[in-house]
């Protein structure tokens, strides 16, 4: 624990070497630091390829406890996980969480290196009862997450989080299971989605999906965002990181507002032409 404690301390000398290191976590004013931080990572050139701002968005409620989501760049998102009174708290709650997750991936054991995959490999062998002989065949889960590692050796844990979060929505979203019927090998699966970014077009694209799903299933939607939801409210008191299960929730609510947008449409037209009906007799 102190050495961990003693890197984050060289970590922020180094980030921001006008705050003192051993008032960084005692000091209230989380947001500025975090922005601080984030800030001296874009003049570090060090910044994630989808680089954007960081977002903060709260969720509307008449009363507490209040719920706030802070986005980094590169899309990595978390939460306040302690009950908050007010949204100033659970903001600041929500950017603390963030502020320590940014530091610590800048801690040399979160950046992907041989030691690490290999490492990372025995484990997934091991959680999923797997051959270690597996991780050199990439048509197998073991293999393309050994594959996947190998070709971002030198990114950071939460750089490599950022891809990996494309194909947990597409495995979960049923896209993989389908391009597996294909001729397309794994690794050309994995080279294609390696180059794409999680954006309003491929939310859209995996929305609509799931209106296809709803037509043969009604109520389908309704059922998958209520799990998504309870997920999200579950991980986010954990303290973990959000995005997966955030993503979900978003592009299951614009499926739902897709097809409550055509009812409405639908159901407008109708009324128009039962009204016009009888004047064209």
């Amino acid at each position: 624990m102190d050495r961990t404690l003693e890197a984050l301390q060289l970590v922020i000398a180094r980030i921001l070497p006008h705050r003192d290191p051993a008032l960084v976590f005692k000091d209230l004013n989380a947001i500025a630091i975090l922005q601080e931080f984030w800030e001296s990572k874009q003049k570090e050139k060090a910044v994630f390829p989808s680089e954007g701002i960081i977002v903060y968005e709260s969720l509307s409620s008449l009363g507490p406890p209040f719920v706030s989501y802070v986005t980094l760049p590169g899309g990595s998102c978390f939460g306040n996980f302690q009950s908050c009174l007010s949204r100033a708290e659970a903001r600041r709650n929500a950017a603390k969480v963030a502020l320590i997750n940014s530091l610590f991936n800048e801690l040399p054991c979160r950046r992907i290196t041989k030691e690490f995959i290999m490492e990372s490999v025995q484990e997934a062998v091991s959680s999923t009862s797997g051959n270690l002989k597996d991780a050199d065949d990439p048509s197998t889960s073991i293999g393309a997450y050994h594959y996947m590692l190998e070709s971002n050796i030198g990114k950071t844990m939460l750089e490599f989080q950022e891809l990996m979060i494309i194909f947990q929505l597409l495995q979960w979203n049923g896209n993989l299971k389908a391009l597996r019927g294909t001729k397309c090998s794994q690794q050309e699966v994995i080279s294609y989605y390696s180059q794409c970014s999680l954006d309003e077009k491929m939310r859209s694209y995996m929305a609509l999906d799931w209106i296809m799903k709803e037509e043969e299933s009604p109520g389908i939607i309704s059922e998958e965002l209520q799990v998504a939801l309870r997920e999200l409210e579950e991980v986010r008191k954990a303290g973990h990181e959000l995005r997966f299960y955030k993503e979900k929730k978003e592009i299951l609510s614009l499926a739902l507002s897709q097809i409550y947008s055509e009812q409405v449409t639908t159901s407008s037209w109708d009324n128009q032409m039962s009204l016009a009906l009888p004047l064209t007799l």
